[in-house]
């Protein structure tokens, strides 16, 4: 069964809903990366968004289409680790309307603290990402709001426009790492590659400590796999998307998975090589890139640093050690 994607003239509708509200992001070929890796490797900056995440894309296209499809909706709730709560947030802003987001309980105190910051109604409840989806759903009939999702198609549409942008910048680039959270990263990275008919080899990248969708991958079925990731929080997934997981196993290339010492490893990197800041899951394509280094040797690869949005005092302790426990 072939699945749906937006084509090109959607992906740049989208493109032009999100530059009222931001600039395109810049790319980079960092030497000291290329001396780490043994290759060219271009750095998509998705940490330069007003949110500091590429997240901020998919909820500007989807409160717009929103705004357009149900005007009477008054207020919207979703479940988050951060990233997709401050997109709902700064979104929400534009339109008038009023967000409440769920977070686990022992979420990022400084993600918590910028979704207050954009307005949101804050709500922790759960100790993992799945059990406060599930508690936002149930609010979201109780209180009469609209339920954003965690995958959707505006979600991927606005997504994917830092994927136009880096692809079409650099349309040599053999291989792009993607990482997953709930799917609308890579689903956008592959609507791109497809939209502008390139050949660029799409690697997803799963959490070691939360293996749901690398499983499926391999095993052709939706399978759930418990979640133990400590930094690498925006891919704590314990139960893959049933959509984004049919366009994975149809489009991606691969699914590989990084340990929470890799991702480790290369926030350090990204930190000495560039000054970035990265978060866990946005330094988790540089990490699967260095576990393959020897296999990448000849080859011009991308990553997105699609976060950086990580707590003060677990990046000191991260930047100060050898290995992250």
């Amino acid at each position: 069964m072939t699945h749906q994607l937006p084509d090109r003239n959607a992906l740049e509708a989208a493109a032009q809903i999100i530059y009222r509200a931001m600039p395109p992001t810049p790319q980079y070929a960092w030497p000291l990366l290329r001396e780490a890796l043994g290759t060219e490797v271009w750095v998509k900056h998705e940490n330069h968004t007003p949110t500091g995440a590429f997240k901020v894309r998919g909820g500007l296209v989807y409160m717009h289409e929103l705004a357009r499809r149900a005007p009477q909706v008054k207020g919207v709730i979703s479940a988050t680790r951060g990233n997709h709560g401050q997109s709902v947030g700064f979104a929400v802003r534009r339109q008038g309307l009023q967000a409440t987001i769920v977070v686990p309980h022992g979420n990022s105190k400084e993600k918590n603290a910028a979704m207050r910051a954009l307005g949101v109604n804050l709500v922790e409840h759960g100790k993992e990402f799945q059990e406060s989806r599930e508690h936002a759903a149930r609010l979201a009939d109780e209180q009469q709001l609209h339920m954003i999702p965690s995958f959707h198609h505006d979600l991927v549409s606005g997504v994917a426009s830092y994927w136009m942008e880096f692809l079409s910048a650099q349309p040599e680039i053999d291989t792009i790492f993607v990482p997953i959270g709930q799917g609308s990263g890579i689903c956008a990275a592959i609507a791109a590659r497809n939209a502008l008919g390139l050949g660029t080899r799409i690697i997803g990248v799963v959490s070691a400590h939360a293996l749901a969708y690398k499983l499926s991958f391999d095993q052709k079925r939706k399978i759930e796999s418990p979640v133990t990731a400590v930094i690498a929080d925006g891919m704590a997934c314990r139960v893959p998307d049933e959509e984004s997981l049919a366009i994975i196993m149809q489009y991606a290339d691969d699914v590989v998975a990084v340990t929470d010492d890799e991702v480790a490893a290369a926030m350090r990197l990204y930190y000495i090589a560039t000054h970035n800041v990265a978060e866990g899951a946005g330094a988790a394509p540089l990490a699967a890139a260095m576990q393959m280094k020897d296999r990448l040797r000849g080859r011009r690869i991308g990553v997105p640093l699609c976060g950086g949005n990580v707590d003060h005092d677990q990046f000191a302790r991260i930047l100060s050690a050898d290995s992250f426990s």
